[in-house]
Parts: C-alpha cells; structure tokens; sequence
C-alpha cells in the first residue's frame, strides 16, 4: 500500500523557450487525472519555472486541465533552464508536499533533470515510459521497452515519490476541458541563484534540432535501410524542406549510421502523430511501426510490393525512394 505520508501526483510543467507549456504536460496532466482515480481521487498538481509575474498566463490551461495545485517558482533568471537550479528547487518542494508520484516529460530537459531529482531524493525512476497504470496494490506500475526494444518491461519503484519520464505523445489529449479551480502557490526559492560556473551567453540550434523537432511536427517524411547511403538520406532532406516536413529515421538507419539518434521513431525512439508520415525505403516492422501508427495519414514509398509498412499505410506507392523523390523535387 502506498506510504501514507505521500499523497498526489506532481507534474513537472516545461516552458519552451518560446514561453509555451510544453504540449507533453497536458499528456501527462490528463494521465494523471486518470491515476489519480485509481488512489481515491488524490490531487493533481504542478510545479513550473517562470520569470515574475507571467505564471498567470497560463492560467487557463492550469484550471482547463484540472490541475488543482501549481507551485511556482520565479525569477529572472529562470528564462534560461538551470539543471542545478531547478532540481534543487523541486527537491526541496517534494521534501515539503511529499507527492506519491512525481512525473516528468522525456523531453531533453526533462531526461536532463529527472535524474538529479531521484538520486537527491533517494529514489527510483523509470525513464523514458510508454505507458502508466495504478496496480492492484496502489504502486505506480510504469512500462517502457527494454533489450532493445524486444520486450516491454513494467517497473515498480520500490521508494516513495515514485518517479517517472514519460514520452512525448504516447498519451492522448483529452479535447474536453476538466476544469477546476486552480490554486497558485508562490514558492520561496531559499538558494543563491548566483551561479559562478558558467553563463548562458547565447542560444542556437543546430541545424538538426531546427529541422527535426519531431515532437510537434504536422509532416514527417522518415526513411530506412532502404536509403541506402548518405546520398539517399540528402535526398530525403531536401525533399522534406521542399514540403515543410520534418525528418526522421528507423532503428535501422540509425544503426547503419546514415541518422542520429536522436530523430528515431519507434518503440527505442520517439512516438509521433503527425498529419502526414511519409515512410521511405522503411520495411514496417513493428518495433518501427508502434512510434508512428496514429499519424492521420501514412505514405509508404517501398520497392517490395510485400512490406509490412503497406499493410498500415492509407497510400502506399511500389517503387524506388532514388527514382520517385526526384520526381517530386523536380517539380
């Protein structure tokens, strides 16, 4: 049973930096609402990073999302992300509110700070989720993949607060609103903000992160193996910059070395939903197909008349990615 001294579910809530709600809280919030049901309706709350006096533009979508309580944190200083900073701050939060759950966003922040907060909280976390449910005996059972992405490992966590990284949309966004009425808490920062290891002293994103942010994009053109080289993967590029798409990748071209990591989509990369994915050279294979089958509308571009990615595709097109993007960059 759940320690009694922890209650509810806190929610780390990220701001982009261009001052948005990151849209993975609202995943998160609306999952949490869900949990909380399953323990007796405990409160669902907040903790945000803000400079002073904006935290009430948000307002809204706090009270839409039923969120009952938001801890907040302001300072100028907190325009620019601070590891150290803010998991100090919400170390120190947790040690005073004493949530059962505490939830983060498996965005690049949220994989930056997740982990600090458990080790100085001495606890568990399971990063990088797909999915989260309250088991029979009231424990935050978290699911993620594991050896590879062959299987899907659920993990509870031992210590209280039970932490979790969730991705980015593997959780639906509830289009009702469950509004509440939310109560706003300025928190006392209590640390030097001073901070004598380094300054911030400007910001750029590499070409990568600028084409490739696939957590909000509408068009994802992805390609596989079957790109074959470099070659085929500038191809792709391009053809994604001529559409206003975004690029992405299998497990296979990645560990063929033809595409980072960081823009794989699959049951070992990232889910997405876009309007429109556009698969290239891409066989289908489930551990690829699982991170993008709730996209609107899927094109497959395959020369095997029998891969798998036409068997979810809504359009699916026989033939070489080298012989048909051409035609279309040529347009």
């Amino acid at each position: 049973m759940p320690d009694m001294d922890n209650s509810g579910i806190l929610i780390y809530a990220q701001i982009t930096r261009e001052e948005y709600i990151h849209t993975v809280f609202f995943e998160l919030a609306d999952k949490a609402k869900e949990l909380s049901q399953k323990l007796g309706g405990v409160d669902v709350n907040a903790v945000i990073f803000t400079r002073p006096n904006f935290v009430f533009n948000y307002k809204e979508a706090f009270e839409n999302r039923g969120i009952n309580k938001v801890y907040y944190f302001e300072d100028e200083s907190f325009k620019n992300y601070n590891t150290e900073f803010y998991s100090k701050l919400i170390v120190n939060l947790a040690r005073q509110v004493k949530p059962e759950i505490i939830l983060v966003g498996a965005t690049n922040e949220g994989r930056d700070l997740a982990p600090r907060i458990s080790s100085a909280l001495g606890t568990g976390l399971t990063a990088d989720c797909t999915d989260l449910d309250i088991n029979e005996n009231g424990k935050l059972a978290a699911t993620r993949p594991t050896f590879g992405g062959q299987l899907m490992a659920t993990i509870l966590c031992k210590t209280y607060p039970q932490m979790a990284t969730v991705r980015p949309k593997v959780f639906k966004v509830n289009p009702e609103d469950m509004y509440v009425q939310t109560e706003f808490i300025k928190c006392p920062i209590g640390i030097s903000l001073a901070n004598d290891r380094y300054t911030l002293l400007d910001f750029k994103k590499t070409i990568e992160n600028t084409i490739n942010e696939l957590d909000s994009a509408e068009i994802i053109v992805a390609g596989g193996k079957g790109l074959k080289n470099k070659e085929g993967f500038d191809m792709l590029k391009k053809f994604a910059n001529k559409i206003g798409g975004t690029v992405a990748a299998s497990r296979g071209a990645v560990e063929m070395g033809l595409a980072p990591s960081s823009i794989q989509v699959g049951q070992t990369g990232k889910t997405v939903s876009p309007k429109l994915y556009i698969a290239c050279g891409i066989s289908g294979a489930i551990q690829h197909t699982i991170g993008m089958t709730d996209s609107k509308h899927i094109i497959a571009i395959n020369n095997d008349k029998n891969a798998q990615i036409f068997d979810i595709a809504d359009t699916g097109i026989v033939g070489d990615a080298f012989e048909i993007l051409p035609e279309f960059l040529n347009q």
